[in-house]
């Protein structure tokens, strides 16, 4: 009579387990030792061996030699167990025997001694499909059953049974079998049928079992009929509808060779199988490929691979088109090919960063320009008085700064008027210093006619949007030069906190550049010493105000020099600062004296007011 090769070469003892040697040994060395449980409860994959280690551990313990982890398999006890017709030994189906009818007459069992072995066995398969009532009436029999009884309970679900079972016996959990050790297994079965066979083809079927051995049996007695005893790679594909790994290996080749005729041409050829079978049999080779590191595949792609592919999966549970998500998935792939990974991207950067030196930008203040000549300054005393809450006093004095060439221009000397003036214009363009009769400001500026100036306006108004103090410590340290072959040259100077901002701030900055002149652009710094002279500063007018001299904090430091016996004084009736003072003796003033060290005038006059 023929039999299945699941059953025909089903273990007959603990050492033709395949994969569960914990188990095996655990038992075996609780028989050795005579340290023998009650109750025992066996977990795990379907065709991992749970009803196979039930009958072995049952023989063992009736062998007439005793308990031990070898039974003879010469005795009554052993042939009848091998038999499956022992009457000590009782099997029950839970799936077919469920409710607590069934589990009383168990019960009633475990009543009477057995009737030839050394104990009555209960195996309980699928145990996890008894009813609620079926498990409360079990559960004291099965904390303290007679000392000749013993359960064995075997389940693919443990999670089905309740605590008050699990606490009550000891659980063995079988483990799925390995891939190489079912095939194998395989091999040695096939040898002893004496059937040809591809290694190929049975790591295939292997495969397929998924860890359960019973499950790849079955497949290669289909497999043995089916290629008529030649188990090769064709027929197995064939009759388990898989795609052949080659196919899946050229469909990869041209995803990333990004061959797309060559993708549709698979496209055609794959509506003979099921989406979702290509789909599993590519995450099965690209898992191959990432563990033995073939090809040149890196994780990094696998992984966006297999992405796409559980994304493909989901659509497909949802009912979609099998075709076009087959389709999708590897026009996905192909494209999921043009994104840059993150290395790439920060070594790209490092490339660009290369010429520009952080640490080295020096960022100071603008100085003035020293090659236009000083203008000729007049202080008059309505533009002192005028900063202070006190009326016009009676006389005043004057003092001017003159250039080395001014001896002609002592007639060309502006006077300051006393009534206000307008604010200036600010302009883009130097402004050249000429005998005015109102303070100038000037601005160091970059060289008219450079196109590009404008576009490096827009970067410092686009810092001062984004931070005002970055964008002020930017505009008066930062100077541009020019701008060409994606290269933007700038001049700075700095020391102290400015120099810490501008280094703080330099990813900010230099994404502005990169936005604003271009992605490739490359910033060229160029260091400058900081002039030590004093600066000059603009500050703008307030309304119906004098303007304020060019030295934005003269006025400011005349007033902290004043004394009491200062020429320049408000209405103060008979105070000494009220009384005319000798022409001879003003030079000799405190106040004059700290404005011509100030100043530093080349000639000072004293001009009588009429």
């Amino acid at each position: 009579m023929s039999l299945a090769l699941a059953r025909k070469y089903r273990p007959a003892t603990f050492d033709d387990l395949i994969g569960q040697e914990s188990v095996s040994q655990t038992l075996s060395l609780a028989l050795e030792g005579n340290r023998l449980s009650h109750a025992y409860l066996f977990s795990g994959l379907r065709g991992s061996g749970k009803t196979s280690t039930a009958r072995i551990f049952a023989k063992a313990l009736l062998c007439e030699t005793g308990a031990t982890s070898h039974p003879c398999g010469t005795c009554a006890h052993c042939l009848m167990a091998s038999e499956s017709s022992h009457m000590d030994i009782i099997e029950m189906d839970a799936a077919s025997n469920r409710g607590i009818d069934d589990i009383k007459d168990l019960i009633e069992h475990t009543k009477y001694k057995p009737s030839s072995a050394r104990y009555k066995i209960f195996i309980i398969d699928e145990v996890h499909m008894l009813t609620n009532q079926a498990f409360n009436a079990l559960l004291k029999t099965l904390e303290e059953p007679p000392d000749f009884v013993k359960f064995i309970l075997a389940t693919t679900d443990p999670l089905k049974l309740p605590a008050t079972i699990l606490s009550r016996t000891q659980h063995f959990r079988f483990k799925k079998i390995p891939q190489n050790l079912v095939l194998k297994h395989l091999e040695h079965i096939l040898d002893l049928e004496n059937v040809e066979y591809e290694r190929e083809a049975l790591d295939i079927i292997a495969r397929s079992g998924a860890g359960s051995l019973r499950d790849s049996l079955t497949l290669m007695d289909q497999a043995i009929v089916y290629s008529k005893n030649f188990v090769d790679l064709n027929t197995v594909t064939g009759m388990l509808g898989i795609i052949e790994p080659s196919h899946l290996e050229a469909l990869l080749s041209d995803i990333m060779a990004k061959e797309t005729t060559k993708v549709l041409d698979f496209i055609k050829m794959a509506t003979d199988y099921e989406a979702e079978m290509i789909l599993d049999e590519l995450t099965l080779y690209l898992k191959e490929l990432l563990l033995n590191g073939k090809g040149n595949f890196s994780p990094m792609i696998i992984e966006r691979f297999f992405r796409v592919i559980a994304e493909s999966k989901n659509l497909l549970s949802l009912g979609s088109d099998s075709e076009f998500v087959l389709s999708l998935a590897l026009f996905k792939m192909m494209e999921s090919l043009e994104i840059k990974d993150i290395d790439t991207m920060i070594r790209g950067l490092e490339q660009e960063l290369k010429g520009v030196e952080v640490s080295e930008i020096m960022v100071t203040t603008p100085s003035p320009d020293l090659s236009v000549p000083p203008g000729i300054i007049t202080i008059t005393e309505e533009e002192i008085v005028a900063t202070l809450p006190v009326t016009p006093p009676k006389e005043e004095s004057e003092v001017e700064e003159a250039t080395p060439e001014a001896s002609p221009a002592v007639t060309e000397e502006a006077m300051i008027k006393s009534e206000p003036t307008p604010p200036m214009q600010e302009e883009e363009t130097p402004v050249e210093a000429k005998p005015t009769a109102e303070p100038v400001v000037t601005e160091p500026s970059a060289p008219a006619g450079n196109p590009h100036q404008k576009t490096f306006d827009t970067l410092v108004k686009k810092l001062y949007d984004r931070d005002y103090d970055l964008g002020a410590c930017f505009e008066r340290n930062i100077s541009f030069e020019d701008f060409a072959d994606n290269k933007l040259t700038w001049g700075s100077m700095a020391d102290g906190e400015d120099k810490k901002m501008l280094i703080t701030h330099w990813g900010l900055i230099n994404m502005f550049v990169k936005d604003i002149f271009g992605f490739e652009t490359k910033i060229v710094n160029k260091p400058k010493k900081k002039v030590d002279t004093p600066s000059v500063e603009k500050e703008a007018p307030a309304e119906k105000e004098p303007p304020v001299h060019e030295d934005a904090d003269s006025a400011s430091m005349i007033e902290d020099i004043e004394m009491k016996s200062s020429c320049i004084a408000p209405e103060a009736g008979e105070t000494e600062a009220a009384k005319e003072k000798d022409p001879s003796t003003l030079l000799e003033e405190p106040m004059i004296k700290e404005a011509i060290a100030l100043f530093d005038p080349k000639k000072v006059r004293i001009k009588r007011n009429t």
